[in-house]
């Protein structure tokens, strides 16, 4: 009877041999997840430098022609073999910023009436709606920039812009065609809006709710709160968005190609058909006339990249201090 009773696991020695079982298939999930994390940024790494190598390689013959005044040479003749990238970094830098500029704005007000203003029932409803504005395809808005922006622009907009602002070279003369630097300024501001918006309506929740009241409480109009305690504890967290926004801006290629007005020029008028890297990509690159003409656009594409890249890395620089854009470290 004792011999029998010795063989019979004891509750002990089941327990321990139980956890042995599940602290060796942790270690061996351990092992998987921190593979594939390493085999997923290896993938990105070997995308980016991939890329990279593509876009060197088809670019060496402009490169090697044209060497670093490509940057500032100002004439794009295909037919000519002349080729410059200032007026496309040109045109990329106005539309982008006009952009950034009118997005933000409208981003951040956005933002702040969503989290802290406006009923839940409204923000619920209103919230996805403008999320929704980032799904809507780029020829999509190319089209209503087309037809309906354009035109608008044109007969009511930049008159009035004239006339108030007249004296400012950039609101100069309004064109009898809408396509123009400025419109497509307005339509990447359709596509930055969503992004700025939805970073900045979470960055302002993260705010606790203590200092909110607090400021109130303390006498603070909700304008004061906003200034003195919503806005300087997520100031870094709307820069940074506002700068991921820069890049979706710089980027945008179909949608400006089709309103931009693909005019090979450096204008002082806002009102004025331009250029920019993305857009002539979109509209030359499947047909170059000559290999140093697709060379080109290639070192095109790659001061393009160069852009997005430094763009991201300064966003991340600057969103350092928070933790996903929005929980403070």
């Amino acid at each position: 009877m004792s011999s029998i009773a010795s063989s019979e696991p004891r509750p002990a020695d089941s327990g321990r041999a139980r956890r042995i079982r599940l602290n060796a298939r942790d270690a061996r999930a351990n092992r998987a997840l921190r593979w594939l994390a390493f085999a997923g940024g290896l993938l990105i790494f070997l995308t980016l430098f991939a890329i990279a190598y593509q876009m060197i390689d088809s670019a060496s013959l402009a490169m090697s022609k044209e060497g670093i005044s490509f940057l500032w040479h100002k004439q794009w003749v295909p037919q000519l073999n002349k080729f410059g990238a200032l007026v496309f970094i040109y045109g990329t830098l106005v539309t982008s910023i006009v952009s950034l500029v009118l997005a933000t704005i409208l981003g951040v007000a956005i933002g702040l009436f969503l989290s802290l203003m406006a009923p839940r029932a409204i923000s619920i409803i209103v919230g996805p709606l403008v999320e929704m504005l980032a799904a809507i395809p780029s020829v999509i808005l190319g089209l209503i920039g087309i037809s309906l922006i354009a035109p608008f622009i044109a007969h009511h907009v930049e008159p009035w812009l004239h006339s108030a602002l007249g004296f400012i070279p950039i609101f100069g003369e309004p064109q009898a065609v809408g396509n123009s630097l400025f419109t497509a300024s307005l339509v990447v501001t359709i596509m930055v809006v969503p992004i700025i918006a939805a970073l900045s309506r979470d960055l302002f929740l993260t705010v606790p709710l203590e200092l909110r009241d607090g400021a109130e409480a303390l006498g603070a109009t909700r304008w004061e709160m906003i200034r003195g305690v919503v806005l300087p504890t997520t100031s870094s967290g709307v820069i940074a968005a506002c700068v991921l926004g820069f890049g979706r801006a710089i980027g945008e290629a179909i949608a400006v190609s089709q309103v931009i007005g693909n005019e090979i020029q450096i204008p002082g008028n806002l009102f004025k058909q331009g250029d920019s890297l993305a857009s002539v990509l979109a509209v030359q690159l499947p047909s170059p006339i000559s290999d140093l003409h697709a060379s080109s656009l290639f070192y095109l594409a790659l001061i393009l990249f160069a852009f997005g890249l430094i763009v991201n890395l300064i966003a991340r620089r600057i969103s350092s201090g928070v933790g996903l854009l929005g929980t403070v470290r």
